[in-house]
């Protein structure tokens, strides 16, 4: 069986290559550190055999899920696979949420990848959710014309620094209309404002805010990574719901591409769920291609001799 321990800061960068090793889609050891400050609680787990390093897995606490759930990633060298050690770390995930009181753990698989979907299924967490990558080349698009409704003002969060009370009540309409977050509780206003907006990522300048008077009605905030730092990524597109259908998410979403042609990105990436058709279609208007994404999966903490 493989030798399963938590690491701190100081072997960060060893347990990233580790995620890599599983799937080459980690973050930098800078952004997971932001990722542990954001959250009420993180652990980072490694997997060894023989001195190899095999896999690895994270949990997280108190971030964007609903209440008694953790989110949690276990990742494994492909070559390892059929050998226990995703079992021996979900085993271990699980004895970490359970002494923090949760009673079940969340997180995505990648729709591709089948075996991962049924070795899930197995362990008994079910689909909750399916989110579809839209990406678009900015290489090979023109800055589109931000076309403002009547009655309304684009401003940065850069240019606007009081405006962050009323982005959060926009937050706390929006959140809860994405389909699967329902049950997802948004934080009290200042753990948000940490949590969600002042990542390492977030830039004031890259947060978009629509005005009507002095009422902030809708808000669209790009997050930069170091892992990729020719890739943008959609935060959040969020408009009250009393201004819904009115062209604000459109004229959002037109400032972000201006902003990051501007600013010499190559790519921008959203996810979607695939129930959520309105911001689906908005995004294929402006030229987002569909790409493979991944599948949210949820189920009981597992013990450590079914794991």
């Amino acid at each position: 069986m493989p030798e399963i321990r938590e690491v701190n800061e100081d072997e960060l960068d060893r347990w990233v290559a580790a995620m890599r090793t599983g799937l080459d889609e980690a973050d930098t050891a800078e952004g997971y550190l932001d990722w542990k400050r954001q959250a009420r609680e993180t652990v980072w787990l490694l997997a060894t055999e023989d001195g190899v390093d095999v896999g690895a897995a994270i949990g997280i606490g108190g971030w964007h899920a609903p209440e008694g759930v953790a989110r949690g990633e276990v990742r494994i060298a492909p070559a390892t696979r059929g050998r226990g050690v995703g079992s021996a770390l979900l085993a271990e995930l699980s004895a970490w949420a359970r002494r923090l009181r949760y009673t079940e753990l969340m997180g995505p698989v990648k729709e591709v990848d089948a075996e991962s979907l049924a070795w899930t299924g197995k362990r008994g967490f079910t689909e909750v959710g399916r989110n579809s990558i839209l990406a678009l080349d900015l290489r090979t698009v023109e800055a589109p014309a931000v076309v403002v409704p009547e009655g309304i003002e684009l401003v940065t969060w850069a240019e606007r620094p009081d405006a962050a009370t009323g982005m959060y009540e926009v937050a706390r309409e929006a959140y809860p209309d994405v389909p699967g977050e329902g049950e997802a509780e948004i934080e009290p206003f200042e753990q948000w404002l940490s949590m969600d907006m002042q990542g390492a990522g977030d830039r004031p300048e890259a947060t978009f805010v629509a005005l009507a008077g002095d009422e902030v009605v809708a808000y669209a905030k790009l997050s930069i990574s170091r892992a990729r730092p020719t890739v943008a990524m959609h935060d959040i597109t969020g408009v009250k719901r009393a201004w819904r259908g009115r062209g604000i998410a459109g004229a959002l979403k037109a400032a972000e591409i201006a902003w990051a042609k501007e600013n010499g990105f190559e790519r921008l990436e959203t996810q979607n769920e695939e129930r959520n058709e309105p911001i689906r279609r908005l995004n294929q208007r402006h030229g987002y291609v569909v790409e493979p994404g991944s599948v949210t999966v949820r189920g009981a903490l597992v013990d450590r001799e079914n794991g």
